[in-house]
This record gives C-alpha cells, structure tokens and sequence, in this order.
C-alpha cells in the first residue's frame, strides 16, 4: 500500500515559521530601539552639572570637576545611543522609504559628532584649567579669554547638534513612521507639528533674536522632547504595530495539490 502526501502543507509551514521569526525580530528591534530613545535622555542633568563650567572664571577657580566630569561621560553615552536609534531603525523603516531611511541614519550620525565636539570642548577646559589655569604666574586674563574661546564652541556645536538636529531627525523619522503605520500615528503627529517651530527657534537663536536657553527655545523645544520620550516608551512597552513593511517577501509558494491529484510515495 503506497503512502500520499499532498503538496503545500511544507511550504506553507515554512512561511508560518518565517513570518513568527519576522515578528520575534521586529519586536527586539522595537525593544532595543526604544531602550536607545531612553537612553538618549539621561543627559538632562547636565543642565546643572555643568553650571561651575559655564562661569566666566572657572578656568582660574579651585574645585572638583567631578561634576563636569560625569556630565562629559553623560553625553557620550546620549552620543552613542542616538546613532544606536538610527542603526536599529534602519532595517525597518528602509522598507517604507531606503533614502529617507539613510538620511536618518545620517542626521543621526551628524548629530553626534556635534555631541562630541562640545564634550571635547569641556575636557580641552578641564584640562586647561588643571594645568595652567591654577598654576602661579599664569596670565588671569588670558586664560578667562581662552576658557570662553571654549564655552563658545561648546555653545555653537551644542546649537548645531543637539538643538538643530533633532528637529530635522523628527522630520525624517517622523515621516517614515507616519506612512508606515509602526507606531500611533500621534506620536510622530507630534514630531512633525514640533519640528518646524523648534527649527524656526533654532535659527531665530543663531541670528541672536532669541535667547539659546530662553523660555521661547525650551517651549519649542517641548514638542520634539515628548515626541522623542513617547516613541521610545511605546516602542519598549509595544513594540510595532502591524504593518505590511513588516511582512517578509519569501518565495512563492507553490499551489497546493487537490487531494484526488495527491502524489504517492514509493
């Protein structure tokens, strides 16, 4: 007696392991992409560990630069993580748009060399101030004018990078996630409604109309820090939401074969 299979139950099994493959890495790359978003956050106390640097005379004072110190290794660390969004993202949001996709990756990218000129500023300052800046005979006067020589390029690549960039990395991002329905739509809404008044307020601050960390720059800047914080909350708690970019192109599967057409085996 010869035993039958029918044809397209394999390949249909295949597909069904290939698409629960397709949604258990979709949501790591979800998971890992929001804890990066997170993580991009824990520079905040730097607005007050910073405080000593930003004086005038700090490069001639006494103290500990514990605190600057900290804040330096703070911003690294926000450095790393936002090209770690970009990276993880890629992937995924190529599938919607490949060349907004890589414009993200390189805002990103772009952001983060800014990120690390102002941390290099601030270390280039400690050092001078360990240095010279307490030594005896060392001109006062000089060294406050180069001491602010360094402020003003943190202060400058801290505008271009971390007030600028995130603007135009909402439009991007925004934009990818918007069409392709991977999150709420509100979430990006918000990123892309926030983007050009915070762009507006950047250039308003670069031409000295406004104050860089005045009450008019921090309240265009809220729409863009809850766009940021809300995607990478919802991105750790749920993941993607369905989507056909998240839907594997595998290879046809061949029609199945009617039972009364079903192929013996020797």
């Amino acid at each position: 007696m010869s035993n039958t299979v029918t044809a397209g139950r394999p390949a249909d099994a295949r597909g069904h392991s290939t698409r629960r493959s397709a949604m258990i890495d979709s949501r790591r790359t979800a998971f890992v992409a929001g804890v990066f978003y997170i993580i991009t956050f824990v520079s905040i106390p730097t607005l007050f560990l910073y405080g000593p640097a930003k004086k005038a005379d700090f490069i001639t004072s006494t103290g500990a630069s514990t605190g600057v110190l900290l804040g330096c290794f703070l911003e690294v660390l926000v450095a790393l993580a936002g090209i770690g969004t970009a990276v993880t993202l890629f992937p995924v949001v190529k599938r919607q748009n490949e060349g907004m996709a890589l414009g993200f990756v390189a805002s990103r990218t772009l952001e983060a060399a800014m990120i690390f000129t102002c941390v290099a500023s601030l270390l280039s300052l400690l050092t001078l101030r360990h240095d010279l800046g307490t030594a005896g005979g060392a001109d006062r006067a000089a060294m406050i004018v180069t001491g602010a020589s360094h402020l003003a390029t943190y202060n400058w690549a801290f505008t271009l990078g971390q007030s600028l960039m995130p603007g135009v990395n909402a439009i991007l991002l925004g934009t990818l996630l918007y069409r392709s329905g991977l999150v709420p739509r509100v979430l990006p809404a918000i990123g892309l409604i926030g983007a050009p008044f915070h762009i507006t307020a950047v250039v308003l601050t670069m031409l000295g109309a406004i104050d860089r960390v005045g009450s008019v720059a921090l309240v265009a800047a809220l729409p863009i820090a809850v766009w940021e914080l809300s995607l990478g909350i919802y991105l750790v708690v749920k993941g993607f939401k369905p989507s056909p970019i998240l839907t594997p192109a595998g290879p046809p599967v061949p029609p199945a074969v009617p039972k009364h057409e079903a192929l013996p085996v020797a």
